[in-house]
């Protein structure tokens, strides 16, 4: 068993007391793997900031190393402001700083439009109190303007004061390994951790791959689809590629990982044992 090297798991608010308490199990059964925070999402514009505050102080009053996502979306900068004090002073050290989804129309109207922006701002206000990570794209952002235009943006959330990114998921190893030449290339020698996504349900892959830009291999689409009628067989079969992947990803230089756990810890956890990382019990 081997200590986990940069480890996080990504949560989102629950919307009913039996999801809220769900969400309390599979917090305490991935703490076992000693991870360095806890990620809790913000949702559309800023959709849950009330429900992902409330998340975030609940975990960080139980011990946990709670990181709030704050994205620009709907609130004004005095708004990021207010939230990014009340994270301070209830001893927050972990904030995941992301554009997120701007409304129609939004560009002309606010200082805030890029995620460099957010991030100097937080820094320019808070100085070093917190450790920040951003968001990167290995596949491309979707709206980005090319590949090059793409690594620039990330750079300049790293001179804005990021210290670390977590990458959108994806299944081909290749894609991560060239985008961090590229970012090398370009001068970046901050962490990049790369974004996990267990492979639970077909559909809702597809779903979300399609709405964010990541890619799923063709041979992988087939696979899954073969599996999509057998949740148990599909559930086996994802967990064996994605440890696979992971263990490529390791023995690359990888520096971590960062799980998007949707809430629900058994996944993870065997994904992580797989790898042979160390816990607690």
């Amino acid at each position: 068993m081997t200590n986990a090297p940069h480890l996080s798991f990504e949560f989102f608010a629950a919307k009913t007391q039996q999801g809220a308490e769900n969400l309390h199990v599979t917090a305490s059964q991935l703490n076992k793997f000693s991870p360095e925070l806890f990620s809790v999402t913000y949702g559309a514009a800023g959709s849950t900031r009330d429900t992902t505050k409330d998340l975030v102080l609940s975990l960080h009053n139980q011990g946990y190393q709670a990181a709030p996502h704050l994205s620009i979306g709907g609130d004004s900068d005095s708004d990021v402001l207010k939230l990014v004090d009340s994270y301070k002073k209830a001893g927050i050290k972990n904030l995941v700083a992301l554009r997120g989804d701007l409304p129609s129309g939004v560009g002309a109207t606010k200082k805030l439009v890029h995620a460099n922006q957010l991030v100097a701002l937080i820094r320019e206000h808070s100085g070093d109190h917190f450790n920040i990570s951003v968001g990167a794209y290995p596949e491309i952002h979707p709206e980005a303007e090319s590949y090059s235009n793409d690594i620039y943006w990330l750079g300049e959330k790293f001179k804005a004061g990021a210290d670390r990114a977590i990458t959108q998921y994806f299944y081909n190893p290749e894609a991560y390994f060239n985008f961090i030449e590229s970012c090398a290339r370009a001068g970046i020698d901050k962490p990049i951790i790369p974004g996990i996504m267990p492979l639970t349900n077909y559909e809702n892959l597809v779903r979300f791959s399609d709405n964010c830009g990541a890619e799923i291999p063709r041979w992988l689409r087939w696979q899954l689809k073969e599996r999509s009628h057998n949740s148990a067989d599909l559930i086996s079969y994802g967990v064996e590629m994605v440890s696979e992947l992971c263990e490529k990803l390791l023995a690359g230089g990888a520096p971590g990982f960062h799980f998007y756990t949707m809430n629900k810890w058994q996944i993870s956890d065997q994904i992580c044992r797989n790898l042979g990382f160390s816990t607690k019990d």
